[in-house]
């Protein structure tokens, strides 16, 4: 499969970076476009430069518009959006294709593609949330960073598997992320 990860400069660069690592552990072929903040807050929360993202994917300038990824001809299996800013997310729902991510996003709505938008943000005003909605209606899947604890997690990198294993589940891949309800006993 071919996956697109768009990351923006919303706080939650773990959940990019750690979904990017586990699409390469899947043999997935992943690309990244990264916005300008995304890369400040990669490299301030995780202390990971964008350069570092090349070993496990085709990293993308945003400010490329020639690469392949903002045609509909090229073919991808889906876009996740992970962390997105609600700035890149109204860019999105207003139709706003100035950059590679958000021309991409909306390749992947115009051509029926998987897009799935995960914002991490909070509280949320009015606008914000009617920008997800004109995403929703577009055909975008909207998954809030909002882990669950059932799991009983005592570690970051648990509440982070558990998002990005919604995200997989999403794009229909198969994964050993996390612990499904019903399948084995959870403590």
């Amino acid at each position: 499969m071919k996956i697109v990860v768009g990351m923006t400069g919303a706080s939650g660069a773990i959940y990019g970076y750690s979904l990017i690592r586990t699409l390469h552990e899947l043999n997935m072929d992943t690309y990244v476009i990264a916005t300008s903040m995304a890369e400040k807050v990669l490299k301030f929360e995780c202390g990971v430069s964008i350069d570092e993202l090349k070993k496990y994917a085709t990293v993308l300038s945003n400010q490329n518009l020639f690469a392949p990824v903002a045609s509909g001809s090229f073919k991808t299996d889906g876009m996740v959006i992970v962390p997105c800013s609600m700035n890149s997310l109204g860019a999105m729902a207003n139709g706003v294709g100035d950059t590679l991510l958000s021309r991409t996003a909306s390749v992947m709505m115009k051509e029926k593609r998987k897009l799935i938008v995960v914002p991490r943000e909070t509280p949320l005003h009015l606008i914000h949330l009617e920008n997800m909605t004109r995403l929703a209606r577009a055909g975008a899947d909207i998954m809030p960073a909002s882990p669950g604890f059932y799991h009983h997690p005592t570690e970051i990198w648990e509440l982070v598997n558990f998002m990005n294993a919604r995200v997989l589940d999403a794009l229909g891949i198969e994964h050993e992320l996390m612990a499904r309800w019903g399948e084995k006993t959870l403590e």
